[in-house]
């Protein structure tokens, strides 16, 4: 792990728990199953003490897996959907009033007019037009409200087959070719395909003998998803952002207009994220009412963050479709907020998972069907508006090579799951059974994620978070949901969640044994952001002498992760209470003790050996003699004096192996074989020490001999 305290990626903690806890009592452990969430309460409930992760391995699980954006941005956008003013936002596949689906007969020659002077081709286009123009007939395949339906609309007029028919999206495909009557032109948009009734080349082939013999053509637009078999089909892609903006600010309000609005501060913001072309259009309609004076800056870039929100609204409303699947996508993107920059197979099984608790909740009476090979991940990728690409996922066992997805706008996660929880409150019970599993699963990252998913949810709605997660994954007998609890509460405070705090402080006082635990965890996490807060409601704890021997380690851990993380004001408030309080002499060495086995990542070297080394190095610290104190206070201790020894032996055999390691520790033991009986004691280990295999150690020689020359 690094110096910042940061722990290394992948690495497991070296070393066992120096002091295991006992389980809970028997009464605690009944008050315990009492409050356990289904599905928790053998969950790890008879695992012994020492078999649990370690807390500072389990603060390198947090850090490593919570997702990045979490806790490096504070601002979530508009998640509402609420701009103040007058705002009007046409949205649709042509950017200009309704859906197509509803139209019937023929496309209004006005809307071709009012589209043809905004509209921008396209390398996908331009094939599209080549395609059409020599086959009389193109599929256009994209994802929805990407503009294929403007582009479509565009390729007909282009090649003058006016006036356009629109077909039935709903006409079965083997019909096709009887439902063209010699228009010039047909459009039919969205075509309704499934397994069952899929799109052939037969149908295509047909439809095309009947435009080639009438002199008609014909654009059918699908979903990435559609079936299609041996269909040739143009893969649509829409143009830039920027050249969809440009188009229609210029058509408004004149070139001259775009080129003083092009580098504002709303502007640079929009075209910076992924937008569909309805939104584009919507956002220059507002740009124009800016330039006119119309519209003020605040309420034009709000309009444009409430994009996103828009986007995600439409997502979850989106109608059911004849093959079902609708729910199941919802599912997928739901878990891909969870997900979000992790692995692309994770997100997919964990949101079957989820989708089959939104089926049972939807309809109990029929059992969810899951297609085992039904799925395109390019397909998925382009409904959630993702990227893909392969990266390293950190493991216990290293680094591991992973195709990861993420979602093109970094707010997308948040913006969804606050909808998702505030908004369809009918989703509530399955997405909390989905996070009670997910809590209890063996992956670390798994279980991270459900911590910081709960995060954005008590952002969105503390109480309903707290009653449906934190609060019985706290109160439960799982190991596991206790630390769900605490990392999901230590983000939550990230957040600035307001009320977390006070939570703790009740929880860390109370009488509720797992709850205390939690708090306590969770003020050695925060503790770095206010150090001396967390130390005193620590130490306070300690104090108050009725804790048991579990809780003793718990406590020790927290001020651990606060020592290491923290660092100089932990240490300068730790050393003077060694002797000037008893109360706390015996935690303060055991957490010393737990601080002591940590390494600096990628190494075996000791943490707090480097920490030492650092400031023996910088001239004013005297960090240096903080940590010499409290290492001959532990060799002073019989509680610790064996426990102390043994660590330094550890660290003599690391010295074998790495001279920076053999040179800091020469350092330290000259330092602590200034009074008699410690130096009797360290000339005791060099003669003694050996490997972990019985063999002699060649370093304790070079050792002996500096410490004698500096001693």
């Amino acid at each position: 792990m690094s110096q910042d305290g940061r722990p290394a990626a992948g690495r497991p903690s070296k070393g066992e728990h120096p002091d295991k806890a006992e389980k809970p009592g028997k009464a605690a452990a009944q008050a315990n199953a009492d409050s356990a969430p289904e599905g928790q309460e053998h969950d790890e409930a008879t695992q012994d003490p020492g078999e649990r992760q370690p807390a500072w391995a389990a603060r390198r699980d947090l850090i490593d897996h919570t997702p990045d954006t979490l806790i490096t941005r504070d601002q979530f956008g508009v998640v509402g959907g609420h701009v103040s003013g007058d705002v009007i936002f046409q949205l649709g596949a042509t950017g200009f009033g309704g859906s197509l689906r509803a139209a019937s007969g023929h496309i209004p020659q006005h809307r071709l007019e009012e589209l043809a002077p905004v509209y921008r081709s396209c390398p996908s286009f331009d094939e599209a037009l080549k395609r059409l123009r020599d086959d009389h007939i193109v599929v256009l395949r994209g994802s929805r409200a990407s503009g294929r339906g403007a582009a479509a609309l565009m390729l007909l007029d282009r090649l003058g087959a006016r006036p356009i028919r629109l077909l039935e999206p709903d006409t079965a495909p083997a019909a096709l070719p009887d439902a063209l009557d010699g228009a010039p032109g047909y459009l039919l948009h969205e075509l309704t395909t499934s397994r069952s009734r899929p799109l052939l080349e037969p149908h295509v082939l047909g439809m095309r003998d009947q435009l080639t013999r009438h002199g008609g053509l014909c654009v059918i637009t699908v979903e990435t998803a559609s079936v299609l078999l041996d269909v040739p089909c143009v893969d649509w892609e829409p143009p830039p952002v920027e050249d969809i903006l440009a188009a229609h600010v210029t058509h408004l309000a004149g070139a001259e207009a775009w080129q003083q609005l092009r580098r504002t501060e709303p502007v640079e913001e929009f075209v910076a994220r992924t937008h569909q072309p309805g939104e584009t259009a919507g956002f220059a309609v507002q740009l124009a009412a800016h330039h006119r004076g119309e519209l003020d800056e605040e309420k034009l870039i709000n309009f444009a963050r409430s994009a996103l929100a828009d986007r995600v609204s439409r997502w979850l409303t989106a109608p059911e479709r004849p093959d079902g699947d609708e729910l199941r996508d919802k599912a997928f993107l739901i878990s891909l907020a969870v997900f979000d920059r992790a692995p692309y197979a994770t997100a997919a099984e964990l949101g079957d998972s989820l989708f089959v608790q939104l089926q049972e909740t939807a309809n109990p009476y029929e059992a969810p069907r899951i297609p085992i090979f039904g799925s395109s991940i390019p397909s998925r990728l382009e409904l959630a508006h993702a990227l893909g690409s392969t990266r390293d996922e950190a493991t216990e066992w290293g680094p591991v090579s992973q195709y990861s997805v993420e979602f093109e706008d970094v707010d997308t996660a948040r913006v969804l799951l606050h909808e998702v929880w505030t908004v369809h409150p009918s989703t509530r019970p399955p997405l909390v059974r989905w996070l009670r599993q997910l809590a209890a699963d063996g992956r670390p990252l798994v279980r991270t994620r459900a911590a910081a998913a709960t995060a954005l949810l008590a952002k969105a709605d503390l109480s309903s978070a707290m009653a449906h997660l934190i609060e019985p994954w706290a109160s439960g007998r799982s190991y596991n949901g206790w630390l769900t609890a605490a990392n999901a509460l230590s983000l939550a405070g990230l957040l600035k969640v307001a009320g977390v705090h006070r939570i703790l402080h009740t929880w860390c006082t109370g009488d509720h044994p797992s709850r205390r635990w939690t708090a306590i965890r969770v003020y050695g996490l925060l503790g770095p952001r206010h150090p001396a807060e967390a130390l005193e409601a620590l130490l306070d704890a300690v104090r108050q002498e009725n804790e048991g021997e579990e809780e003793v380690s718990q406590l020790a851990e927290a001020t651990q992760l606060l020592l290491l993380a923290a660092r100089e004001p932990v240490l300068r408030a730790l050393v003077p209470l060694l002797h000037e309080d008893p109360a706390v002499h015996d935690h303060i060495l055991l957490a010393f003790g737990l601080a002591c086995q940590e390494t600096v990542e990628g190494t075996d070297r000791p943490l707090v050996l480097q920490w030492y080394a650092t400031a023996h190095a910088a001239p004013g610290s005297d960090e240096d003699e903080m940590l010499v104190a409290l290492w001959r206070a532990a060799l002073g201790d019989r509680a610790h004096t064996d426990g102390t020894l043994e660590t330094l032996q550890e660290w003599l055999r690391a010295a074998e192996h790495d001279r920076h390691v053999e040179d800091s520790l020469a350092l330290l033991l000259s330092d602590l074989a200034a009074p008699a009986i410690d130096h009797h004691r360290i000339s005791y280990l060099l003669r003694t020490a050996r490997e972990a295999d019985g063999s002699p150690l060649g370093v304790t020689n070079r050792l002996q001999a500096a410490v004698s020359a500096l001693s």
